[in-house]
């Protein structure tokens, strides 16, 4: 590949090649080749589901590596990364998806190169072409988290949204679906706005803290993936209004969880990411060997995780 900006979290770079032989190539006789390429290089996330991949990848014998943009900012990174896969023959792609639209073409081109492309995470337009996706029902669980969150705050009051990243199907069906459910079922609330922050939390901690400011009866705050509910949890403690305003947000993390043990974040959807990875590379393999892989999405899974069982999870 011409330039590799590497997957980094957690202080680790996580640039894996398995020299093991199992899997041939679509390519030729070499082992195949699968790369996960995440939307960003910041979340936990993304880290349980590389590792998810890449232990599946070692016991099916393939080589494997991933890398990511430097952030959620720029598709263009992504696309960048797609066509070096491409150019270099990968046999399977995983693709977290940074944008619904602006990845279809890159898509349909690593298609046409005979690559089976698994998405993983976040789906893309209908007009993409793709052989399998593995991810959260994030519509479901986006309402679980709308009925859970207008029950901490008993029905009524004002709410506002942290969403990371505008456009990427994951995050926007979060949001949209969440709206939706509020909407018909709690005539109570009032959805004051909806800010995005990137993924990063140092954005989110200045989003949220506008919206409290803005509003000093804001209820709830409901987040959109980790890196907002870190920063929104970290936001509304700072204020001291932890218990005052009610934070629903998404996925697990050290930063999460703790803020959830604290009483500071009232509940986050804890998705299985590892097993996303390990489900993606299966499909992309079994794809190679000419077996029948289900199309529409297959659910990974998604728990509402609180005080009382976040540890577990």
């Amino acid at each position: 590949m011409k330039k590799r900006i590497l997957f980094a979290a957690a202080g680790l770079i996580l640039l894996a090649s398995l020299p093991v032989f199992g899997q041939k190539s679509s390519f030729g006789n070499s082992p195949a080749k699968a790369i996960f390429i995440a939307m960003d290089s910041m979340d936990l996330h993304w880290l349980k589901l590389t590792r998810g991949a890449q232990q599946q990848a070692g016991k099916l014998k393939i080589d494997y590596n991933n890398s990511a943009p430097a952030g959620k900012v720029d598709a263009s990174q992504q696309i960048a990364i797609m066509e070096d896969a491409i150019t270099a023959k990968y046999d399977i792609i995983l693709l977290a998806p940074l944008n619904a639209r602006a990845l279809v073409p890159v898509v349909n081109k690593a298609k046409a190169a005979g690559i089976k492309v698994v998405l993983v995470d976040s789906g893309l337009d209908a007009s993409a072409n793709y052989d399998a996706f593995i991810g959260t029902d994030n519509g479901a669980a986006a309402r679980l988290a709308a009925d859970t969150l207008a029950k901490a705050i008993g029905g009524k009051g004002k709410v506002a949204i942290v969403n990371a990243q505008a456009g990427a199907g994951t995050t926007m069906t979060r949001e949209n679906e969440f709206k939706a459910q509020i909407s018909a079922k709690y005539p109570g609330i009032t959805i004051v706005g909806t800010q995005y922050s990137d993924g990063d939390k140092a954005k989110a901690l200045n989003i949220a803290t506008d919206f409290m400011r803005a509003n000093p009866d804001l209820a709830a705050i409901y987040a959109c993936n980790e890196g907002s509910t870190v920063g929104t949890g970290n936001a509304v403690k700072q204020a001291g209004k932890a218990g005052k305003v009610i934070v629903v947000g998404w996925d697990k993390s050290p930063e999460s969880q703790a803020l959830v043990l604290d009483g500071t974040i009232q509940a986050v959807m804890v998705q299985n990411p590892a097993a996303m990875g390990t489900k993606g590379i299966q499909a992309g393999v079994d794809l190679l060997n000419g077996k029948a892989v289900k199309r529409d999405m297959q659910d990974s899974g998604c728990t509402v995780g609180t005080k009382a069982n976040i540890a577990k999870l």
